[in-house]
């Protein structure tokens, strides 16, 4: 996982981030948290489509290069979120967990709810907590 520097602005329901080191990759909400969220959904798709075309995927700068190289503009209400990159490698393999018994129970009821085996709904949870995304 990489984490990439986003420039969040915007106020009232109208937010944007921009994310310098993937060009033209932007998300957009009605909230800061929704902007973000949007920004790393937008990154994902990025990176994938970058994928398909063979073209590589641009290493993230530090949050110092950045601060020292885009202009943020704190006056206007500018700032600097980060944004993690989380893609599939395409490859599955099989990992040992261990849980709590009552916390593995409710994992497999709520997994059969929805439908998934307990490895899917592991993964979706994971997913949601590393970027922060519903």
């Amino acid at each position: 996982m990489a984490l990439y520097v986003g420039i969040l602005d915007g106020s009232g329901d109208v937010w944007g981030v921009r994310i310098p080191d993937l060009p033209g990759c932007h998300g957009g909400g009605a909230s800061p948290e929704g902007a973000v969220s949007d920004a790393i959904l937008a990154a994902r798709e990025w990176a994938e489509h970058q994928g398909t075309r063979g073209a590589a995927i641009p290493a993230p700068r530090s949050l110092a290069q950045i601060m020292a190289e885009e202009r943020i503009d704190a006056a206007i209400g500018e700032a600097a979120v980060m944004i993690p990159l989380l893609l599939d490698s395409g490859r599955t393999v099989r990992a040992n967990l261990t849980f709590d018994a009552g916390l593995l129970a409710a994992i497999d009821s709520e997994a059969a709810r929805r439908g998934l085996t307990r490895s899917a709904f592991m993964a979706s949870a994971a997913h949601e907590k590393i970027s922060g995304c519903r």
